[in-house]
């Protein structure tokens, strides 16, 4: 008995004396990491995204794309060819407001709205000159702000003639010399181009349409911007951009010339002189842009108008301009603003300048939305005619949306 004991009481210490066992807890079964490969592309895949392929696709393409392209030319010849009116055939803006409208609402990108329009602007304008070749004359010289906004209206395929002044423009289109001209008229920071409203007031000549373009200036020069000493430019661009060139060339001396591209040829060829006008003129004169998108606001648009001797249909998206003398007396002006209050119109540019001559007054320039065939329209224009000494109707045409 006492060995027995012994026995229990060894086997009872040796097993005191071994580190605690761990509860084992029933593994849960794993699956095995399934690795799924991507399946290899058969030798015809590959073959399809090649180089060779791609290349020959895009031939393929561009054939296709030619063949629709001269196809749309042809039918829009034949279509304008077949109108009665033919200065309608020449310069349809309803017809082509509503092309406008259908491609934005058709396109899905990526081309961008404004590329688009270019491109059908100039197989419109190629299908026009196969019917008579639409000479325009314009604010010069070539790449000025006024030559992008003729290319912007017209296309490259119409004859664009630059001269020197907004009279000589004014004067070519009232002889006949050509069809219609185009010239600023209002930009956002600097206000009205007073010589443009002054020529409305001398000949008998419409605004046909708008053109409203951003105008973006820089700075350009083949010398190092720390060798710049003079910078050239036109007076309202030098303006636009006087906050910039005070804090960024102090030590510049400004000179005002005619055109912005008069600018980009003088710093073409003198060193150390700088011309500020636009990346077009940059690239035409084959100088360096020092610095991009100087002016003070980066929301300056200048508006430019299309002056001819045609009446547009009304779109419902229009303006109409006018020129309006009343008496010269205490509350003539506010009497007859009264005709677009009671019609609900809005008025959305009034200037005046002084009569010539020895007559005291003033003349005004307006424009409003909606067209002169509009009924309220009418009425407005009936009422203020009872009160005006003098009122003429300058046109009415499509408003136009800002283009970069």
């Amino acid at each position: 008995m006492a060995k027995r004991a012994t026995t229990k009481r060894v086997k009872k210490a040796a097993r005191a004396a071994r580190p605690p066992q761990r509860k084992r807890t029933p593994q849960r079964s794993v699956p095995s990491r399934v690795v799924r490969r991507k399946p290899e592309r058969s030798p015809a895949a590959r073959a399809s995204s090649s180089p060779e392929s791609l290349d020959a696709k895009l031939r393929t393409l561009d054939k296709n794309l030619l063949k629709l392209l001269n196809e749309r030319t042809d039918l829009t010849t034949r279509m304008l060819s077949g109108r009665r009116d033919r200065h309608e055939s020449l310069f349809d803006q309803t017809t082509e407001h509503e092309l406008w409208q259908r491609l934005d609402g058709q396109n899905g990108g990526p081309i961008p709205a404004a590329s688009l329009h270019s491109i059908f602007r100039e197989i419109i304008s190629s299908a026009r000159s196969k019917l008579k070749t639409l000479r325009v004359v314009y604010l010069g010289p070539p790449f000025s702000f006024t030559h992008l906004a003729s290319i912007e209206r017209f296309g490259r395929t119409a004859d664009l003639i630059p001269v020197n002044t907004i009279a000589s423009v004014f004067e070519e289109v009232n002889r006949g010399h050509a069809e219609y001209g185009v010239v600023p008229i209002e930009n956002s920071t600097d206000g009205r181009i007073v010589d443009t409203l002054d020529m409305f007031t001398r000949l008998p000549l419409r605004i046909c349409g708008e053109v409203q373009m951003s105008i973006h200036h820089n700075l350009m020069s083949r010398s190092p911007r720390s060798e710049i000493v003079e910078v050239y430019s036109k007076p309202q661009a030098l303006s636009q951009c006087r906050d910039w060139l005070a804090r960024n060339m102090p030590r510049a001396n400004l000179h005002e010339v005619t055109s912005t591209s008069t600018a980009a040829q003088l710093a073409r060829d003198k060193p150390g002189a700088a011309a500020i006008a636009s990346r077009q003129a940059a690239v035409q004169y084959d100088l360096q842009i020092v610095a991009e998108r100087i002016e003070d606001n980066v929301h300056n648009i200048t508006r430019f108008a299309i002056i001819g001797e045609e009446n547009n249909k009304p779109t419902g998206r229009d303006r109409t301009a006018l020129l309006l003398q009343i008496p010269h007396a205490p509350g003539a002006l506010s009497d007859a603003l009264m005709a677009f209050k009671k019609q609900k119109i809005n008025l959305t540019w009034i200037e005046s300048f002084p009569l010539r001559g020895p007559e005291v007054g003033y003349l005004f320039f307006l424009d409003f939305e909606g067209h002169m065939d509009d009924g309220r329209i009418k009425k407005s224009l009936a009422e203020l005619s009872r009160r005006a000494v003098r009122l003429e109707v300058l046109g009415s045409y499509p408003r136009s949306e800002p283009v970069e």
